[in-house]
């Protein structure tokens, strides 16, 4: 009988832990309503959440060294390094435990930056305006979890007052979504953006004339204190998360030397890919072939982007997977049959292992 216990139980968690996908453990999606955010704020935002191991690790040595900078990564200006390595360094705790509860949150933002065409990798800038709470208010009066003030607010139709719609994420996502795009249309550059974002184009503008430079890193000093260091803890909170950088921690100089001398044949490929890459945590029995070939990426490109995938996810940690913004819909649609696919692909080669 007792044997009979231990092997019910082992079954029990074999089909727990291989067979059900993660996503039916999952919150609700960005197409549910405002209540069922306020839930997952009240359930899962929680500071205290267990510890896992740090999915970020082997990206560290990108902010340590610039020998380590090869032509496919994205190096942290010299202006920044310093400010980046102590900010990370200070927030590795927080930020790790963000990537579990915050997970439902930057699901969504990826949705609706996606829909506008601008980078997705901006959620970040959420994360340093409110550490992703709706009910974060500041000092000056902005509202939410993207901190929108009420002029801004009234402008793009949202209600403040008693009903605050900066409050709800889908609307106040979209209205910032609006706001980042419309201020890069004006600077076309994103570190400007973020500078205007967070003290208003008329000091960004006077910054510009004073020091005969539209360059981020020439302007800095004559922005506030609060402005600069604003840009580079956005600068640090992305290169944490993704592990690299993005066009969105350039200046407009940067992004055309960039692309200029990018470079080539497969390299360019994972280049132009790792420049707008999202991020999925994922956990489980998921394989790098069968999620490479359904989302129809080079499999060399996509071990570049996600190095050693199924050797972290059989230890059975969670895995940070890189793959590109307009590849995400597709993969968060396909992520059951990819994850049968690569179930049914374990259990073929074990089999096969057992009848050699």
């Amino acid at each position: 009988m007792v044997l009979l216990n231990i092997y019910l139980q082992l079954v029990l968690f074999i089909f727990v832990f291989l067979i059900i996908p993660p996503s039916s453990y999952s919150l609700p999606n960005y197409q549910q309503t405002f209540n069922d955010t306020d839930h997952i704020d009240t359930s899962i935002k929680s500071k205290t959440s267990s510890p896992f191991i740090d999915s970020s690790k082997f990206f560290i040595s990108l902010l340590a060294s610039d020998k380590n900078q090869n032509s496919t990564s994205f190096s942290v200006n010299p202006e920044a390094k310093s400010f980046v390595d102590d900010y990370i360094r200070s927030h590795t705790s927080y930020f790790n435990n963000m990537k579990i509860w915050g997970k439902p949150y930057f699901d969504l933002y990826d949705h609706i930056l996606n829909s506008y065409g601008i980078p997705v990798q901006l959620k970040y800038l959420s994360v340093i305006e409110s550490s992703l709470s709706s009910t974060a208010i500041s000092w000056a009066g902005a509202v939410g979890p993207w901190q929108i003030m009420n002029d801004a607010a009234r402008q793009y139709g949202l209600r403040t007052g008693n009903y605050d719609d900066r409050l709800d994420y889908i609307k106040s996502t979209n209205v910032a979504a609006k706001i980042l795009k419309g201020l890069y249309a004006d600077y076309k550059d994103w570190l400007l953006v973020i500078a205007a974002y967070n003290c208003g184009e008329a000091n960004v503008n006077r910054a510009i004339a004073k020091a005969h430079s539209a360059n981020f890193w020439d302007i800095q000093y004559y922005l506030p204190e609060e402005t600069r260091n604003h840009v580079k803890k956005f600068i640090a909170t992305h290169y944490y998360f993704e592990g690299n950088g993005s066009v969105a921690t350039m200046t407009a100089d940067e992004a055309k030397n960039f692309l200029t001398n990018k470079p080539s044949n497969k390299s360019d490929s994972y280049s132009a890919l790792a420049a707008n890459a999202v991020t999925v945590n994922i956990y489980g029995k998921y394989n790098s072939v069968v999620i490479a070939n359904t989302l129809m990426i080079d499999i060399g490109t996509f071990n570049q982007l996600n190095p050693n995938l199924d050797n972290t996810l059989a230890k059975g940690e969670i895995y940070p997977l890189h793959i590109p913004a307009d590849k995400a819909d597709l993969f968060q649609a396909k992520k059951n049959e990819i994850l049968k696919q690569s179930v049914e692909l374990f259990l073929n080669s074990a089999n096969s292992s057992t009848n050699k």
